[in-house]
């Protein structure tokens, strides 16, 4: 959808190209982000794409047409554009914000409100309670939602995203990066996605481009270039934590084991004669529903000194009633609540269901990039 060839760009006064000779393909329906320190050309190459900035040399393709053969406003008009800034008229309210692209298309009075209450529920917002407020009127995060909407209003296949959350507080941030992930599943648009923040640039991508110095030095998926960092800057620059990192990319339903031991309350005297026979480290506690109530692990039995009573044993297992994770969430979680509790094992639920297990080791070795046995 999008091909940048040998692009340079270098400004009036300056020696030094701000972007040089660039090689850049976005794929339709992936989203691409551009990270790498301040100054190093993302943004630059981000509005190169929509001529806000004219290259230098070289040639940018979208959907196989040179942009220089089409006029820039009517270029600009069918590419969607966020920024940190959001950019919203103060003296209009959200709905007329969001209508002044299918205004400029000439679009009918009713096609335009219907579409600008589609949007702000797409975004999440009430349209009875937003489309006649005033930018002023609306939090920060809420800000943000309406400039997305106003970026979709016609539906452009192209979005750019030039630090789109990067106004708002932590928690405001992470929940609009999720609203967005989240749009981007249903909607599938092809997306130029800039920002400094190398964790954000692995939760949002679909493949990563990292710049320095007006040069692109790594283009991969984000489990690519967190296995397999290209140089000393690229590695510096993910971070120490990158093995860590590489657990937000997969879910815990992924490394999953299906072969897990249940023993039901009514057996527990016979708990640790099962595990040996079973060769298995953990047993899952389940009530006569099949209700997860707690974990028995054999090296904590094989730890005392006498037989345990049916009460005692099940008071250990409930000591460890905490140790279960949903089948989506990350492994980064999942070795959380393990360094959390203390346990070496996770009972895997689907809703309410004991579906699987996973380990400290199951994690540990996912991380070494290997595979899971």
């Amino acid at each position: 959808m999008i091909r940048l060839i040998n692009v340079t760009k270098i400004y009036a006064g300056q020696k030094e190209p701000a972007v040089k000779e660039l090689n850049l393909t976005v794929e339709k329906g992936e989203c691409c982000v551009l990270v790498g320190p301040s100054g190093c050309g993302k943004s630059t190459t981000l509005r190169m794409i929509n001529r806000m900035i004219e290259p230098t040399s070289g040639t940018i393709l979208i959907d196989g047409k040179d942009i220089r053969e089409t006029d820039p406003d009517r270029l600009r008009m069918g590419i969607g554009y966020v920024i940190q800034q959001i950019g919203l008229l103060p003296h209009r309210t959200v709905a007329e914000n969001i209508a002044i692209v299918p205004r400029l298309y000439g679009w009918p009075k009713e096609k335009i409100k219907k579409r600008v209450d589609e949007l702000l529920e797409l975004v999440g917002l009430d349209p009875e309670a937003t489309r006649h407020k005033y930018p002023a009127q609306l939090s920060g995060g809420q800000m943000q939602r309406v400039g997305v909407a106003r970026a979709m209003a016609v539906d452009p296949p192209i979005m750019l995203m030039d630090e789109p959350f990067g106004a708002v507080d932590p928690i405001a941030r992470n929940h609009l990066q999720d609203e967005f992930l989240r749009l981007q599943s249903l909607m599938r648009k092809t997306i130029c996605f800039v920002t400094h923040d190398i964790n954000e640039a692995i939760k949002m991508g679909d493949r990563i481009a990292i710049f320095n110095r007006g040069q692109l030095v790594q283009h991969g998926t984000p489990h690519d270039i967190l296995s397999n960092p290209v140089n000393d800057f690229v590695r510096d620059f993910i971070g120490y934590d990158r093995v860590v990192k590489k657990l937000s990319l997969c879910r815990v339903e992924a490394i999953a084991r299906k072969d897990f031991g249940v023993i039901r309350e009514e057996e527990l005297a016979a708990a640790p004669e099962i595990m040996k026979r079973q060769q298995a480290e953990v047993l899952f506690l389940v009530d006569r529903g099949g209700a997860p109530g707690g974990i028995l692990a054999r090296k904590l039995l094989e730890k005392q000194s006498a037989a345990l009573t049916t009460g005692e044993l099940k008071e250990l297992a409930q000591r460890a009633r905490k140790a279960f994770i949903q089948e989506d969430a990350l492994l980064r979680d999942a070795l959380s609540l393990l360094l959390e509790l203390s346990v070496d094992h996770l009972g895997v639920l689907r809703g309410e269901t004991l579906c699987g297990m996973v380990s400290l080791a199951d994690i540990r070795q996912y991380a070494a990039g290997k595979e899971v046995d």
